[in-house]
């Protein structure tokens, strides 16, 4: 009854000769990667062409457990391969990479690794585009979605806030964020993307959640603001922004980490 009401107003609607605004697409599965430990996302810098090899995110740890201040950086790895999903979290391909342009745990919990096939490639071959990277920070009570690729599955729910200073056992993450509780991850959804359920683009990578309730330990981060006072949130979980790398791109995703704007943590 309410789709034929619905249906009947768009009708008059256009009859006045009055436009109406597409709906925005729900987000899918579209981007999202399978790795063996971890979730990921295929994803663009606002300014990649069709030629440039493609990326991979997904987080530090999913690399390996790294010790504090530790950064790779343009690493040839052993062959990692990524299982590409489609809309419908079906897999369409598998991607594959010998070169991890950049990993830390240090400020942040990312890696990205660089593709031996470029985007042109991907969407001719596969018909799957690339999620882009947002280049601005992303503002609280934003809808969001985390998408991951392990799992196949999709939580849906807003950025809580922002913390100043996220600490997990022996590591510090900067400016974290936090979801509202639907966002219930789990094992597995480490470096989900998180996507804005609006512009669509990659605002953050999903990393960690507080378990069981205990204090700055594995798998039980907990919050200090910038007066250093501590806060545990059992069963709250988080994700660690990634507008900071869309500076740290040059031409052809190329990693240049002395570029202006770039702050992520780099080798010693």
């Amino acid at each position: 009854m309410a789709r034929q009401l619905v249906g009947s107003l768009l009708a008059a609607i256009a009859a006045l000769g009055v436009t109406t605004a597409p709906a925005q697409a729900a987000v899918d599965f579209t981007g999202a990667v399978k790795l063996d430990n971890c979730s990921g996302s295929l994803v663009r810098l606002p300014t990649s062409t069709a030629a440039d090899k493609a990326l991979v995110l997904t987080n530090g740890h999913c690399v390996e457990l790294m010790k504090p201040g530790q950064v790779f950086v343009n690493t040839t790895v052993k062959e990692r391969r990524f299982d590409l999903l489609g809309a419908s979290g079906s897999k369409i391909a598998n991607l594959s990479s010998t070169k991890l342009l950049y990993a830390t745990m240090t400020g942040t919990d990312a890696a990205f690794y660089q593709l031996n096939t470029t985007y042109g490639q991907i969407q001719q071959q596969y018909g799957s585009r690339a999620l882009e990277l947002s280049a601005s920070h992303p503002v609280a009570k934003t809808q969001i979605r985390v998408v991951s690729g392990y799992w196949k599955k999709i939580y849906p729910c807003q950025i809580d806030g922002f913390v100043y200073q996220l600490k997990e056992a022996d590591w510090t993450w900067r400016d974290s964020l936090r979801y509202t509780s639907s966002c219930n991850t789990i094992g597995g959804t480490s470096g989900s993307p998180i996507i804005d359920n609006v512009s669509g683009q990659v605002v953050g990578v999903n990393n960690t959640g507080n378990e069981s309730g205990r204090r700055c330990t594995m798998n039980n981060p907990c919050e200090v603001n910038a007066a250093g006072r501590v806060t545990v949130r059992k069963g709250t979980n988080y994700g660690q922004q990634t507008f900071d790398f869309v500076s740290c791109f040059g031409p052809g995703t190329t990693l240049n980490l002395s570029l202006p704007g770039c702050k992520v943590a780099k080798p010693r």
